[in-house]
């Protein structure tokens, strides 16, 4: 069996993950593919984990995914999630472990599409929000308040050195990244300044930032879920945040890092003509 490269577990982009990691029990230092595979099973039996339809998860082999079955609707109708002997996959094991319930949202509303309109080459703007949602995410946590309101628009506008180094102070008492997406995890095992996520807004009051992690964790994961149960997903949902911008996540965060517009690019005007 294959050992996977080695993930530098302490940098903060694995903080949403790294307490599922550690429970597996699985040697830091290298993870034999095998192993991991053995131990998600049997957390994912400890912990009941089910999709939409109420079916005990359980990962298998990617060869267990029958040839033109989609990915998405066979976890849906059997439970079943085919993993391959790679980090993309690991990553996405560790995430349903962490966000069950919004991974199973995620399952019921790709299922839900595929049955509407069929695998097809075009995915329709719903799938195609599940899926950036599922790859490529993270999501933004804010402190609802004017000055959580300004934070976001900063970053909607792509305003870079007002929401990144001027709120700077914001990120941890006021605003929280947490990722989501298992693309862009492993991505970040060979760290990019480019590397960027497709962010998720959550407004959470004060008493969501005197939680315990594990306790906001469970809050990010209820409340995320029953939002993409009860409302539309789009690509329009997402606003773009380069990881390594984030406050405190990367070295030498000064000005001229965010005045780097080959990463912290204006935001484009639309011509009106």
């Amino acid at each position: 069996m294959p050992t996977l490269p080695a993930i530098d577990w302490p940098r903060p982009w694995y903080d949403a993950v790294r307490p599922a990691f550690e429970r597996l029990g699985l040697d830091p230092g290298g993870v034999e593919a095998g192993a991991a595979m053995d131990a998600f099973n049997a957390a994912a039996a400890a912990t009941g984990l089910r999709n939409h339809l109420g079916m005990p998860i359980s990962f298998v082999p990617q060869s267990a995914l029958p040839e033109g079955r989609a990915y998405e609707q066979f976890i849906g109708a059997t439970g079943c999630v085919p993993t391959r002997e790679n980090l993309h996959d690991f990553f996405n094991a560790l995430v349903w472990m962490t966000f069950p319930r919004i991974k199973c949202a995620l399952n019921a509303l790709q299922s839900a599409q595929i049955a509407l309109s069929g695998v097809g080459k075009s995915r329709g703007p719903a799938r195609d929000g599940a899926t950036i949602f599922d790859e490529n995410s993270a999501l933004l946590v804010v402190r609802a308040s004017s000055g959580g309101e300004a934070l976001v628009a900063a970053l909607r506008t792509h305003r870079w050195s007002e929401a990144l180094f001027a709120r700077r102070a914001q990120f941890g008492t006021d605003a929280q990244v947490w990722l989501f997406g298992h693309a862009l995890m492993e991505k970040l095992v060979a760290p990019r300044k480019a590397i960027t996520a497709h962010v998720l807004v959550v407004m959470a009051d004060a008493a969501y930032f005197a939680l315990a992690p594990a306790a906001q964790r469970a809050w990010i994961d209820e409340r995320v879920a029953r939002g993409l149960a009860d409302g539309a997903l789009s690509t329009a949902s997402f606003t773009p945040l380069q990881v390594l911008g984030v406050p405190g996540w990367w070295e030498g965060q000064d000005q001229a890092f965010y005045a780097d517009t080959s990463v912290f690019r204006p935001k484009r005007v639309e011509s009106t003509i």
